[in-house]
């Protein structure tokens, strides 16, 4: 969704928030898996058939590291680990997130603001049968294969958005809340006390894209857990009630896919406007689309 907009760069000053309760260290690296796969997409970087990493990325690093009896199962590449080591290295000199963020955006030519949600860390914890889990342990070593009984988000309640993320949401003249998990990539974010108050302040709409097509995520396991967290089936219209029992008034418009128009009837009646427009946006075409028809809400 992001690159959509970024497609259309002459048209939009973009600001793009991302949550950071992804983040891990590993190997002695700050590694900030949803930050990177923004920045790595918008600099037309990205490994588009695994949906994370660099393309035509080589792995002697990770060879090396598994002759040594180092864990390999997440995936860091070689040109991926430059990354990495620059983040590491300017956090230990005591700059912020947002400040190192925006030198590694800077320097892949990227025009949009990329913002981490917050320079305090906030790690996200994973409860499923076997006991709590990190995050990426959950989701890429045990390959999102258990379900998923409870979320935390340690650091939530004490982390503070940065001044830039309360200073785009404030100036926006459209919000758009990509169609992203909405319990473990958006949540982190909307948990942020000052985000949500930004937000219901805001005078532009606040419009949410459904990850659910047809009844299932196109990748991860959003459906999974809109069944077990929030008991609504893995259709557009409970992600609708989801976000409005979560955050009531938040949201004035969801967008879904052609294919889910008859959802809208049942989004209508959770008090968000159904949106029907075409949602998969894997391509670039797509995704700009799909952006160019939301810019339209801006004009009506």
């Amino acid at each position: 969704m992001a690159h959509g907009f970024a497609l259309l760069e002459e048209r939009v000053d973009l600001s793009v928030v991302v949550n950071t309760g992804d983040d891990l260290e590993l190997h002695g690296l700050h590694v900030s898996p949803d930050l990177d796969t923004v920045m790595y997409t918008l600099a037309g970087l990205a490994n588009t058939a695994t949906g994370w990493g660099v393309a035509d990325e080589t792995w002697s690093a990770a060879a090396m590291l598994e002759r040594y009896g180092q864990p390999t199962w997440f995936g860091l590449g070689d040109r991926d680990l430059a990354t990495h080591i620059t983040r590491t290295a300017r956090l230990a000199a005591g700059e912020a997130l947002t400040t190192v963020t925006r030198q590694l955006k800077d320097s892949l030519g990227i025009r949009a603001d990329l913002l981490p949600m917050s320079d305090q860390p906030v790690r996200t914890k994973v409860r499923t049968a076997t006991g709590w889990l990190d995050f990426q342990d959950y989701f890429v070593r045990r390959h999102h294969a258990d379900p998923v009984l409870e979320l935390r988000f340690d650091g939530l309640s004490s982390a503070q958005p940065t001044a830039d993320v309360l200073a785009a949401i404030e100036s926006a003249d459209l919000i758009v809340i990509a169609p992203s998990n909405p319990f473990v990539s958006v949540a982190p974010i909307l948990g942020l006390a000052r985000v949500t108050e930004a937000l219901t302040r805001a005078q532009p709409s606040v419009v949410a894209v459904s990850p659910i097509v047809a009844g299932g995520a196109l990748r991860g396991p959003a459906a999974d857990m809109l069944q077990s967290l929030s008991g609504e089936p893995p259709t557009s219209a409970g992600i609708a009630r989801h976000y409005a029992r979560q955050y009531p008034g938040l949201i004035d418009a969801l967008v879904i896919d052609t294919a889910d128009e008859a959802n809208a009837p049942a989004i209508g009646a959770s008090g968000i406007e159904p949106l029907v427009r075409g949602t998969l946006i894997g391509q670039p075409d797509a995704r700009r689309q799909l952006a160019e028809e939301l810019l339209e809400l801006v004009r009506a």
